[in-house]
């Protein structure tokens, strides 16, 4: 799903763009109803490095430039159309579902993908690291956080015959090996660790999977110092005020649900999410990235850690005010040690008018109130 927050122009660029990119997957894959195991999935088949997928991952991130998902859109798509989503334990952020029939099911506001042999029932929960993976250990065994903690069951087991878990490494400039990734299983028994079956530009898959809370890390021989390329992710709120509208920046990996806890803690505080592109190119995991305006407006930090912490925990993002907002800010990025842009966009009064538009409902009152105090 589509959510604009944007001009109508851009709007009409996004739908263009999405279905291009769709029919040249239909053309490649032929009919969604015939059930390929061994090649279903987001990306072209064939090896990682191979040049097909390197376009794939191009066409991503083009995608990605101008197309926002909806991350509380709770449906699979499938064969037959959508799998509505039901959120059973809002606690625990627990789902249920059951795919009627055989074929592939992906989960597009997460990226997390099912292979099924037949009808089935799915729990889904999202789990923290933090919670079974300490810093301290992350540290000294080297181990890289890839993706999103997902706990998984089915019933019956034997019915799903992958399952395809999102990560966020970048396969296509060729620096990361696929050897180093694994599936972390945790159990009672403490964490078990699982070769993949294969490894897609966005998604490592498990065939004939065992059932736990698992997730993807990257390992990393010991006294190796590499430069870990990831698909990242920039978030832009604002905050109406009558005298001072306030801006928010995250950098973040591309995590589908790092991005639903940012927008829900933002959400708190009445943060309006404006549309903005992800870097196009692969950025350093580690690095450090330099925040900058054109307004010379005070932004404080002005330098950001490109990194992972769990869904839960405090992000870390840059601040600025921007008074009544009469004129266009231009904003970038750039990589602190190469001095090279990686990030920009323009943000206009009239994006706060229309960011107003997509005021959560039980904000909504206060919401106008301010908006109308502002512009």
């Amino acid at each position: 799903m589509i959510r604009y927050t944007g001009s109508y122009s851009v709007f009409l660029r996004c739908v263009i763009f999405s279905k291009k990119v769709m029919r040249q997957r239909r053309r490649h894959y032929g009919s969604p109803l015939l059930l390929r195991i061994n090649h279903l999935g987001r990306t072209f088949p064939g090896d990682i490095c191979s040049e097909e997928n390197q376009i794939v991952s191009s066409y991503a991130a083009k995608l990605g430039f101008e197309v926002e998902q909806d991350y509380t859109n709770h449906q699979f798509l499938g064969p037959e159309g959508n799998v509505d989503v039901e959120l059973i334990d809002k606690s625990t952020n627990t789902y249920s579902l059951r795919f009627p029939t055989a074929g592939w099911y992906l989960w597009s506001a997460t990226g997390l993908g099912f292979v099924v042999r037949d009808a089935v029932t799915v729990t889904i929960a999202f789990g923290s690291w933090s919670q079974h993976l300490g810093l301290d250990l992350q540290h000294h065994e080297q181990w890289l956080v890839a993706g999103p903690l997902f706990a998984i069951t089915a019933e019956p087991e034997e019915a799903v015959a992958e399952i395809h878990l999102p990560h966020f490494i970048s396969l296509q400039a060729g620096e990361v090996d696929v050897s180093w990734f694994l599936m972390a299983h945790f159990k009672d028994e403490g964490m078990v660790l699982e070769q993949p079956s294969r490894v897609e530009p966005f998604y490592a898959v498990l065939e004939n999977p065992s059932f736990s809370l698992m997730g993807i890390l990257l390992r990393i021989a010991r006294g190796t110092r590499l430069s870990i390329p990831i698909t990242s992710n920039t978030l832009l709120y604002f905050h109406p005020h009558p005298e001072d509208v306030k801006f928010h920046l995250y950098l973040v990996p591309s995590d589908a649900l790092l991005t639903k806890m940012i927008d829900d803690e933002e959400d708190r505080f009445c943060g309006v999410r404006l549309q903005t592109s992800p870097p196009v190119e692969p950025l350093t995991f580690g690095a450090h990235y330099i925040v900058s305006n054109s307004a010379h407006l005070e932004i404080i930090p002005t330098e950001l850690k490109l990194s992972y912490r769990s869904p839960g925990e405090i992000q870390p993002f840059s601040k600025f005010y921007a008074g009544q907002m009469k004129e266009p800010i231009q904003l970038e990025i750039t990589d602190k040690r190469h001095g090279t842009l990686v990030w920009k966009t323009v943000v206009k009064p009239v994006d706060i008018q229309l960011g107003a538009a997509t005021a959560p409902p039980a904000f909504s009152a206060r919401w106008m109130y301010l908006i109308s105090r502002v512009l």
